[in-house]
């Protein structure tokens, strides 16, 4: 191996494979790789962790943590004990959640961890494709077997008059100032703008939510949608649907939007304006047009084993445009390794469960009661009338609302509303992959008193339909 002077480029060797992007896959596919003895190098050019660590999951959940507490502390009259309305210091929070970012960049997401296992790591210069087989960083080339593209994606900026001048905050710069400012207009009502909407309300912030569309999270089950819509409205979350941004300009020291909402002019005035409506592959620089690696819409295009156009490129995770999540693209990371060095067995997923962190938490996976009824016939949807569960009555809590999509009998589709819907939600994406029916769902015993027990409840309603079928034989 060298390295070139003069400007020159030079060979860096050659590896097994070469991954660019070192975020929640990049992690994965170089774990993986590098214990399967293969030689591996990595890229990455900010920091190891990804939008995961440094903007997503990590410091997100750390807030609704915080956020969560304070809410209790209001509401611990519930359970007999003395109400409180918390100090909020939120220079303080914001504190905590930088701490846990490093505690994880010091662990989990340290790239010396990769170098301890055989990964070369290159950090603080971008990886792009010059050929199909070599990945140039900074002066030097990399020649790899194989390559794998996991540069992950940003949040997306639209087009509105005014805003790049007046300023705004996405999910990459909202936790990267000492503390957030205390009036927050949200545009778009999806995941990332509730989860934060409702944090920054319990503890102490006013803030609104601007949505296009008729009801908040369009992908989810809309009776779902409405009901986490009425708990944020309750907890003083304003909520304003059917708005057409126009344009955002500064007005007296603020930040003001400019918009319709039904016809009428309407306008929203705030100390800082968070877009989130959407996100868009980080493809820029990466060669991909230079070297003919096939790009669409959503990112680059991949088949079923994550294979791009060009032998030997693969691409994983949010630069595929496929599944927009943390877990999604672990999955798929370890999968492409799987199809480079035994071909064949590595797949992508086709069935990803997710869950929007809000209290309580709003989980699905598989298809809505509308994409089943498009797809075909013999359409049926279970829990309509679910009855209080014993355990959210004693944790004094809202009624856990389950939907279960069957089509011709068979488990299509779940969503669920409640606590702890993102760990409930794993039972039923088991049983969708399996093709269970709702009746070998309702044949499963749960454990008493749990919230995965309402999962037994909607599903018993099977059981009790066939039943007064056949309540004529119950008769003889």
């Amino acid at each position: 191996m060298f390295v070139s002077g003069g400007g020159r480029l030079g060979v860096e060797g050659r590896y097994d494979l070469v991954v660019v992007g070192l975020g929640s896959g990049g992690l994965v596919a170089c774990d993986f790789a590098a214990r399967l003895g293969l030689r591996v190098a990595g890229v990455e050019a900010a920091s190891p962790g990804g939008d995961c660590l440094w903007s997503g999951c990590v410091p997100s959940k750390s807030l609704l943590a915080a956020a969560k507490l304070a809410h209790q502390m209001r509401h611990a009259g519930r359970f007999g004990l003395t109400a409180s309305d918390p100090d909020v210091d939120l220079g303080s929070v914001w504190e905590r959640i930088a701490q846990l970012q490093e505690e994880f960049a010091r662990t989990s997401d340290d790239p010396k961890r990769l170098e301890a296992i055989g990964v070369e790591v290159l950090l603080g210069s971008p990886g792009r494709l010059v050929a199909p087989g070599t990945v140039q960083v900074g002066a030097r080339l990399l020649r790899g077997r194989r390559i794998l593209l996991c540069t992950g994606s940003r949040p997306r900026v639209p087009p509105i008059p005014g805003l790049e001048e007046t300023g705004y905050l996405t999910s990459e710069n909202f936790f990267a100032r000492p503390a957030p400012p205390r009036r927050l207009t949200f545009i778009g009502g999806g995941p990332i703008c509730l989860e934060l909407s409702q944090a920054m309300r319990r503890l102490g912030c006013e803030v609104t939510v601007l949505e296009r569309e008729g009801q908040l999270l369009v992908r989810e089950d809309p009776e779902l949608g409405r009901s986490l819509a009425d708990v944020l409205a309750e907890e003083g979350v304003r909520i304003d649907l059917g708005v057409q941004v126009d344009r955002v300009e500064m007005c007296g020291g603020f930040k003001v939007v400019h918009g319709s909402q039904g016809g009428v002019h309407r306008r929203w005035e705030a100390d800082e304006i968070f877009v989130g409506v959407g996100r868009v592959p980080r493809i820029s620089g990466l060669g991909l047009e230079e070297v003919g690696v096939r790009v669409g819409e959503s990112g680059i295009l991949v088949d079923a084993g994550l294979r791009t156009n060009l032998p030997g490129i693969y691409a994983c995770g949010d630069v595929t445009g496929r599944f927009l999540f943390t877990h999604a693209a672990a999955y798929e990371a370890a999968q492409a390794v799987r199809g480079m060095f035994f071909p064949g067995s590595g797949r992508a997923p086709t069935l990803v469960p997710w869950c929007t962190f809000t209290d309580p938490e709003l989980a699905h996976v598989g298809m809505t009661e509308a994409e089943a009824r498009a797809k075909g016939q013999g359409v049926r949807v279970w829990g309509a009338d679910l009855e209080p569960s014993d355990r959210s009555r004693t944790d004094r809590v809202a009624i856990p609302k389950v939907r279960l999509v069957t089509a011709r009998g068979k488990l299509v589709g779940a969503h669920i509303l409640g606590p702890n819907a993102g760990d409930v939600i794993h039972e039923l994406a088991l049983a969708i992959s399996r093709r269970v029916t709702i009746g070998d769902l309702a044949s499963l015993v749960h454990a008493y008193p749990t919230y995965s027990g309402s999962v037994g409840q909607v599903s018993a309603q099977a059981g009790l339909d066939r039943a007064r079928r056949l309540r004529w034989l119950a008769r003889r």
